[in-house]
């Protein structure tokens, strides 16, 4: 077996260095990068997630949740102004007499305990409204009614309702709302609607002169127009 010339033995040697020290480059250089990536975790993206991943995307807090306005949390409830069976206008607990006009709260509580000598106690259909539950209440009235002027005999906008500023409550049963109609004005307590024998407020002046004349229905009161 003949042996080659040295120039052909000599080659092969001479490009296998290059490769070795090649390779010995780029596994030094990959080791770098995975200890900088292991000394720093935060700073290093996973191999594994794309631009699109979730995973590399930064990490940030939820955005909490705008609060849900009044007018979509339901069913109003007694802080709204919705009144439980029983309640008198002795009845602190209740926001619906508690969040009364104070004037008026208190000439109701004085008729109410001359009102018990003669067997009448004064009990309170409704009272101080949320502006929420006073809108619920005109669109019932519509959709019963038919139409927005009918419900407007009834029931007024919350911008224009005494029940939502405090100056109005509604009176029961019938004897004695019919009571407070005969005795109310010494309170300072009127009828103001020919069409709600139950619907009073506070008219100080009178206690001296009488209670003025009542309105046919809310639509003849020049503070239901807008």
């Amino acid at each position: 077996m003949t042996r080659p010339p040295p120039s052909v033995r000599t080659t092969p040697r001479r490009t296998r260095r290059p490769l070795v020290v090649g390779a010995v480059a780029v596994v030094a250089a990959i080791a770098a990068a995975l200890g900088h990536a292991l000394l720093n975790p935060q700073q290093a993206p996973s191999p594994w997630a794309s631009p699109r991943s979730p995973s590399a995307a930064p990490s940030r807090a939820p955005a909490p949740l705008p609060p849900l306005h009044r007018e979509f949390r339901g069913t109003p409830g007694e802080a709204d102004g919705v009144v439980p069976d029983g309640v008198t206008v002795l009845d602190d607990g209740i926001p619906a007499v508690a969040n009364l006009d104070a004037n008026l709260l208190e000439a109701l509580r004085r008729a109410a305990r001359e009102g018990a000598d003669d067997g009448v106690e004064l009990f309170v259909n409704s009272g101080w409204r949320s502006p929420e539950y006073q809108n619920q209440l005109l669109r019932k009235a519509v959709a019963k009614y038919g139409s927005e002027a009918e419900a407007a005999r009834w029931v007024a906008t919350a911008k224009t309702s005494p029940h939502v500023s405090g100056d109005a409550v509604d009176i029961g049963p019938a004897d004695a709302a019919e009571w407070l109609s005969r005795h109310g004005a010494g309170y300072g307590l009127c009828r103001i609607y020919r069409n709600e024998p139950w619907h009073y407020e506070l008219r100080t002046e009178a206690i001296a002169r009488g209670c003025p004349r009542m309105y046919a229905d809310p639509t003849q009161d020049p503070r239901m127009r807008p």
